[in-house]
């Protein structure tokens, strides 16, 4: 190869890293976005918790149906197409979802919200793989730490057009509009190409698939335990006035952004396997922390080591998902985002249930073993 055409590859990769980065980016906001608007649909509806929780499971199930065909849809479009559909997709969903009474029509809505983001959510990982791949170096946590940034932006910004009194509808059309701005900025370097076309479109996960997937299923159980049950445990466990009992999720959020923004340079330093391996005991050591301590600034650090622990724990299992021979790439990330998709659906009602059998304490302290088997599992992974 000559200097000219390295040139060309090194130029061209980097295009691929920036729109990689930037659609992680604006996944994270169009996510985080829903997040204030949710109890504005529960006053505008008249919902109660019940009805409330059955619309959102909504979502859920969009999701966990679309995520195979966004597979298929990128080994036959490219992954280009995919992205922009389906951000243009959520893009028009979001803002029925900030004004729509009628019920019928707002289930759709948030099922056609759960498929679009489970499509986008699959494409933006099958191409940030395909990325990593190419430029041969470590990429992964980078890239979910922009998710987490997105996160984080969304939902501020979000709050902060609504606390200012702007109509919910106004609010979400001014987000639009940045998402919009930022998508055709990354459209250049995204993939016109996706993983191989082989394979069913639909297939059970075996092997390291399987592994993976239940690695998966297990970290993001604890990122829904974090997110639904600390500030009911700082409440309820440790005297802490309720209106700062966000704080428990606040603490989990801000250390995992921070591990991932820094994951990537961690990861080429000590490898995959001791990332996830050295990751599963932090965050079981964090758990074990604000479980044992009885103050709440106990919990708070434990929160913190949680999210440092699983911040790059991820970004390795999907590193792993690109470089496994056993299934196709199509199939074996829906699988893998699908497994984890059901342990933040499934794992804070588990959770609940376990609490209204035994204790609270009791039922988070369950994350502790499985947090420990992450790091028992490490071994198998070739990250």
């Amino acid at each position: 190869m000559n200097s000219s055409t390295s040139s060309l590859a090194a130029y061209t990769n980097h295009g691929e890293r920036v729109s990689t980065r930037i659609v992680f980016l604006i996944t994270g906001i169009v996510m985080s976005a829903w997040a204030p608007l949710v109890p504005l649909v529960k006053a505008r509806t008249g919902l109660d918790d019940g009805g409330l929780g059955l619309l959102l499971l909504g979502f859920g199930i969009g999701s966990i149906v679309a995520m195979p065909f966004a597979g298929y849809l990128t080994a036959r479009f490219g992954c280009r197409p995919v992205i922009i559909c389906s951000t243009i997709a959520l893009c028009s969903v979001l803002p029925m979802l900030s004004h729509l009474t009628w019920l019928p029509g707002l289930t759709l809505a948030v099922l056609g919200f759960g498929a679009s983001m489970g499509m986008l959510d699959c494409a933006i990982n099958i191409q940030s793989i395909i990325v990593e791949k190419n430029s041969g170096e470590t990429l992964q946590s980078g890239f979910h730490g922009l998710y987490s940034v997105g996160g984080i932006a969304g939902a501020g910004a979000m709050t902060a057009m609504l606390s200012l009194g702007l109509d919910p509808l106004l609010s979400i059309l001014c987000l639009v509009a940045i998402i919009l701005a930022a998508l055709y900025k990354a459209a250049p370097g995204l993939l016109t190409y996706g993983t191989e076309r082989d394979g069913p479109l639909l297939a059970i996960p075996r092997g390291i698939v399987l592994l993976l997937g239940s690695l998966c299923f297990i970290v993001f159980l604890t990122e829904g335990a974090m997110l639904d049950w600390s500030a009911v445990f700082l409440a309820s466990q440790r005297a802490m006035e309720p209106s700062y009992a966000g704080l428990g999720y606040a603490s989990f959020a801000a250390a995992m952004t921070l591990g991932r923004l820094t994951g990537d340079a961690i990861v080429s330093r000590l490898g995959g396997v001791r990332v996830v391996a050295l990751g599963g005991v932090c965050a079981a050591a964090g758990m074990l922390v604000s479980l044992v301590f009885d103050s709440w600034q106990a919990a708070l650090l434990g929160y913190a080591l949680v999210g440092i622990g699983c911040s790059n724990i991820v970004p390795v299992l999907f590193t792993a998902a690109g470089r496994q021979q056993r299934m196709p790439q199509r199939t074996a990330i829906p699988a893998i985002i699908s497994m984890g998709y059901a342990g933040i659906l499934m794992g804070p009602a588990f959770i609940g249930m376990v609490a209204h059998l035994s204790t609270l304490v009791v039922a988070l302290g369950g994350l502790v073993f499985l947090l420990l088997f992450v790091s028992y599992a490490a071994r198998f992974l070739k990250a």
